[in-house]
C-alpha cells in the first residue's frame, strides 16, 4: 500500500475516473455519471474519494458520498481487479466511515447481494443489513409514463 496515495477528486480526474469506473463495472454515462453530477454532488456536502498509484498517477479506486441532506450514500466504491486484494478497498471504505463521522451523518450503502468480499468487509467496519427493502430506480427519465 505504500505506492498508493489516498486524495480527493478534482474536476481534471473525470476521465481517469471514467476509466476505473467502465474497467471495474461501478458507473458510467448509463448510469448517469458524468462530471457535472460529480461536481454537484460535492457542493451539495458529498465528497469522492481517489486512490491513485503513486508512480504512475493512475486512479486505481473510488469511493463517492453523495448527501441527501439526511444522510451519505456510498457509491462506486472499487479497486481496479490487479490491485484487489490488497486491503486498498478497506482503506476507501476507512476513508468514507471517517468523512461521514466528521460530518456527523447516518451512512448508508447498497452492495450486490453476492458480493461476499464487499459485504464481509462492510459488516466488519459496522455496516447492518437493512433487510426489509427491495431497491428500485428511474434511470431513464423519459420512460416515466405521467
Amino acid at each position: 500500500m505504500n505506492n498508493h496515495k489516498v486524495r480527493d477528486y478534482s474536476n481534471k480526474d473525470f476521465e481517469g475516473l471514467n476509466k476505473l469506473w467502465q474497467e471495474t463495472n461501478l458507473g458510467g454515462a448509463q448510469r448517469g455519471d458524468n462530471a457535472k453530477i460529480i461536481e454537484q454532488s460535492i457542493k451539495l456536502g458529498g465528497k469522492l474519494i481517489l486512490l491513485e498509484n503513486s508512480e504512475t498517477k493512475e486512479i486505481i479506486g473510488s469511493s463517492w458520498m453523495t448527501f441527501d441532506g439526511r444522510r451519505l450514500h456510498l457509491h462506486h466504491i472499487g479497486v481496479k481487479p490487479e490491485f484487489q486484494n490488497q486491503g486498498l478497498g478497506k482503506l476507501l471504505t476507512r476513508e468514507s466511515l471517517k468523512f461521514a463521522k466528521k460530518k456527523g451523518y447516518q451512512i448508508k450503502l447498497e452492495v450486490h447481494k453476492d458480493n461476499n468480499k464487499a459485504i464481509n468487509i462492510y459488516k466488519k467496519l459496522g455496516f447492518l443489513f437493512l433487510g426489509d427493502y427491495n431497491v428500485y430506480i428511474v434511470r431513464n427519465l423519459d420512460s416515466i409514463n405521467l
